[in-house]
């Protein structure tokens, strides 16, 4: 007791209500739930379409942390599927990818901080590189 309430209220988001927003690439969206916009901290589901991942090589700012909830996600470069039920974590800083979705996955996915140093070049909108 004695501490002081939290500046914001507690948060319910139906996520079933949520619109999939694309991302600038092609077969990647988004429902983000969350976002600190003073660190850039988030969490969001990622729906990612089969035969679709990330085309290279690249590291984040932040940590990655990603919970799969459908689907095979695969790490070509290293061979680390995610599938339904796996957690994944990846350090700050950390080389990884490229990747692929094996069939249509979902994961929810949480940065501690900005997701990237810089834009990567398969984005096209700052949105989705934040």
């Amino acid at each position: 007791m004695g501490e002081a309430p939290p500046s914001e209220p507690e948060m319910l988001v139906d996520t079933a209500g949520l619109d999939w927003r694309p991302k600038s690439l092609a077969g990647v969206h988004e429902k983000l739930l969350w976002r600190d916009e003073s660190s850039g901290a988030s969490i969001a589901l990622i729906r990612v379409e089969r035969g679709v991942g990330i085309p290279e090589p690249h590291l984040h700012a932040s940590n990655q942390f990603m919970f799969c909830l459908s689907g095979r996600y695969e790490y070509t470069a290293t061979g680390t599927v995610l599938t339904a039920g796996s957690f994944y974590w990846n350090p700050k800083g950390n080389v990884h990818g490229p990747t692929i979705a094996r069939e249509e996955t979902v994961f929810l996915e949480v940065f501690d901080g900005a997701h990237y140093p810089e834009r990567p070049g398969w984005y096209s909108d700052d949105r989705d590189a934040r």
